[in-house]
């Protein structure tokens, strides 16, 4: 791909590398950069925040639907295969299935199978019979919360609607798209890059609201996971599990002899009040105690904390494998859940709803109604939520915390060390992301190759100072390779050399009223005003925390943020503010901007903290 000769993208070669770390307690004297008494400006004026906390037609920059391609894989080097061709073809598949059915049933040999293996599934003696009425229940649950979890889910593939099986994301290499190809444009943003979900798909379906679709998804994945708990304990203490774990080798012919019964169309006799088929054994076995613990799993595998603190798994298990893997189990329930349906609806209905909704063995409609009002609830829900989502986000966004935040806040205190990553695991692409800076400041700044430039480090310290990048550059340098996590799914490794944050504080010495630094940017976020994000600063003092001019061993270039920009490596990347102007140790943010903790924050519904 095309490069702006701006952007040095380049890996440096292949050579051992030891993160360079100052010593803090021999800071080389600052050089006096200013003439006569140094003033500190505002920056809070330049911040802007939503008069209405609402998502309407001038959302994110009033930001156009753009829908993408048909979902596609790669095969081979070049080629994509269109998923959509998967329908047709799976039709003749299955048409053919049956007639190769129905052929072979009558067959000596395929007779004698069938009769040494009917299908059934032995159970010991002691195994429960029936649906206790706590199934039921927690089978309309497991249904109501996978609703939002799936769109949700399907919302935040849209935001960076590429799938990689490498560590870092580089354009080509995914295997899965639901894209054009990326444009040659060297500055072109993983924003510019999402996709439109149509209505009523997505949650909350509008493109780029990746913030309110997390809220969904880790709000309501913590209710499942709750429901989740709940189940298996029910599930063991009451013996329910001999029904649903395979006890012997003889379900794998037994579940042929199932699959030869179905595609025969002379299905196999329901007998699930007692025991389930062996097809219908090992799908509930995977789906319960392989794909559920696996959806965990990948999940917190895209973690930025968990990653950077946990390195013997991450090294393997890289966040676009886990990626990967999250979408793959996704697809295993929505083809789980449409077969399962189509068989309990087909192969006697009212039994079966009875058994689920009503626990009884019988013929009644009771299981129906109540399955048929399940419904309802289950319908309305889909078409509100979307709605209510665009009139009251905040509250969505509240919520969406008070049920994740818990397990989040615990994650905020997990620091990492360096030495992961080494040169050769550095990505050979990087995405730009954000808005460009385009005022007239900035461009000056940037025609004169930043020799005029002075971070400005202000607000609760002692030593308030103006630092241009001569004094900068003489402070101990601290260098370290990472990799970023951004909200929107893509990563990359790469190496940065700058100044730690700790180096930063004590110069400045922070007052004890301190518990926030605020970063503001020169460029402006989609709604206009500067951007900004506040940090906890207890976050500063972390080893892989620091201010960055260097990247990949080359002055940091225009796209990815020059001069200045953040790396908090427990953080996702959209706090990693570049272009930085400015720091502001504050006691709190809330009379900083919108209040809301950041730019992100105060206009598109973002967390102040996401370390999930």
């Amino acid at each position: 791909m095309a490069r702006h000769p701006d952007d040095n993208l380049d890996p440096p070669s292949e050579t051992s590398s030891v993160p360079a770390q100052g010593a803090h307690s021999q800071l080389p004297p600052v050089p006096a950069t200013d003439e006569g008494p140094p003033t500190y400006k505002s920056f809070r004026s330049e911040l802007t925040h939503k008069d209405d906390d609402v998502i309407d037609p001038e959302w994110a920059g009033s930001i156009p639907a753009q829908y993408g391609v048909a979902p596609r894989v790669r095969i081979g080097a070049s080629k994509w295969f269109n998923l959509l061709w998967l329908i047709p073809i799976g039709f003749v598949v299955l048409v053919i299935g049956i007639a190769v059915a129905k052929g072979i049933r009558g067959l000596p040999g395929v007779a004698a199978f069938m009769a040494e293996y009917p299908g059934t599934s032995s159970l010991r003696a002691d195994a429960p019979v029936g649906f206790p009425a706590w199934l039921g229940w927690q089978h309309f649950l497991n249904l109501f919360f996978m609703l939002f979890i799936i769109r949700s889910g399907w919302q935040i593939l849209a935001d960076h609607p590429r799938l990689y099986w490498t560590r870092h994301s580089t354009p080509g290499r995914g295997w899965f798209r639901m894209q054009k190809p990326v444009p040659t444009n060297p500055l072109y943003t993983a924003k510019e890059d999402s996709i439109t979900l149509p209505a009523g798909v997505g949650l909350p379906g509008r493109r780029h609201t990746i913030g309110l679709a997390r809220w969904w998804h880790l709000g309501i994945d913590t209710l499942w996971l709750l429901n989740g708990l709940i189940f298996y304990v029910l599930l063991f203490s009451t013996g329910q599990w001999l029904r649903l774990v395979p006890l012997h080798w003889d379900v794998i012919p037994n579940s042929i002899s199932v699959v030869i019964q179905y595609l025969s169309l002379n299905w196999p006799v329901e007998t699930g009040w007692t025991n389930y088929n062996s097809l219908q054994l090992i799908a509930y076995f995977l789906t319960v105690f392989i794909a559920a613990p696996l959806a965990l799993i990948t999940g917190l595998g895209m973690s930025p904390a968990l990653s950077t603190k946990f390195r013997w798994i991450s090294s393997i298990f890289s966040i676009q494998v886990a990626r990967s893997l999250h979408f793959l189990v996704m697809c295993y329930f929505c083809l789980f859940i449409v077969i399962h349906v189509t068989l309990v609806l087909t192969t006697g209905a009212l039994a079966n709803l009875n058994h689920m909704y009503a626990a009884q063995e019988s013929e009644s409609w009771t299981g129906f109604w109540i399955f048929a009002a399940s419904m309802v609830i289950v319908v309305v829900a889909w078409v509100a939520a979307t709605p209510l989502t665009y009139r009251y986000p905040r509250k969505v966004q509240r919520v969406g915390y008070a049920l994740i935040g818990p397990a989040q806040r615990l994650f905020e205190h997990i620091d990492s060390k360096p030495g992961q990553y080494t040169e050769k695991d550095i990505s050979p692409y990087f995405w730009h992301n954000g808005k460009y800076p385009e005022s007239q400041e900035y461009k000056d700044l940037r025609d004169g190759d930043f020799a005029n430039y002075k971070l400005q480090v202000s607000g609760l310290v002692a030593n308030p100072v103006h630092l241009d990048l001569m004094a900068l550059r003489a402070l101990p340098q601290h260098e370290q390779i990472t990799q970023h996590f951004c909200i929107q799914g893509w990563s990359g490794v790469a190496k940065w050399g700058g100044v730690s944050l700790q180096t930063i504080m004590d110069l400045v010495k922070p007052a004890p009223a301190a518990k926030w630094v605020v970063f503001y940017s020169f460029a402006e976020g989609s709604d206009k005003g500067l951007y900004y994000d506040a940090q906890p600063i207890e976050q500063m003092h972390y080893e892989l925390t620091m201010l960055a001019y260097d990247m990949n061993d080359q002055a940091l270039s225009y796209g990815h943020g020059a001069p200045l920009r953040l790396r908090n490596e427990v953080q996702l990347g959209f706090k990693m503010v570049k272009w930085i102007k400015g720091i502001e140790f504050v006691e709190d943010f809330s009379e900083v901007g919108g209040g809301q903790g950041g730019y992100n924050n105060d206009h598109e519904f973002f967390g102040y903290s996401q370390s999930i």
